[in-house]
């Protein structure tokens, strides 16, 4: 697995959501480490839990910038982040069940769902934000 490397394509031109977007591609890029080293399970799984946790608290931030600039997409950048931690806490909980490593497959699936957003809709909050301050 290749690690993901912040540079300005990924940047939404706020400081500190670019700041936090930072620490979540070092977190994925632990994640694929820990996969790839062969980690125990429970390093994988708690590797796994700090990202979601993580994005959580880091959709909470963007919200409140979102609410305080008065972001008209709100409602469905809110609906698209409870979708994603949703899905996060599925792989999370089938990962637990299963006991199975993370595949290729669905630390593809979490580089999109990481990077997807930041490249889409982040994109046009950043714009509106930096407009906005």
């Amino acid at each position: 697995m290749k690690d993901l490397v912040w540079d300005k394509t990924l940047s939404v031109d706020v400081p500190e959501i670019d700041a936090d977007h930072r620490r979540l591609l070092e977190l994925f890029n632990r994640l694929g480490h820990a996969v790839e080293d062969g980690e125990p399970q429970a390093v994988i799984e708690a590797t796994l839990d700090e990202l979601i946790s993580c994005t959580a608290w880091h959709f909470q931030h963007e919200e409140r910038q979102m609410e305080k600039h008065g972001y008209p997409d709100l409602p469905a950048h809110r609906a698209e982040h409870a979708e994603l931690i949703e899905s996060g806490q599925a792989l999370l909980e089938a990962l637990r069940q299963s006991g199975a490593p993370l595949s290729a497959q669905q630390i593809a699936s979490l580089e999109h769902w990481l990077t997807g957003h930041i490249y889409g809709s982040d994109m046009a909050m950043g714009t509106y934000l930096a407009e906005a301050t």
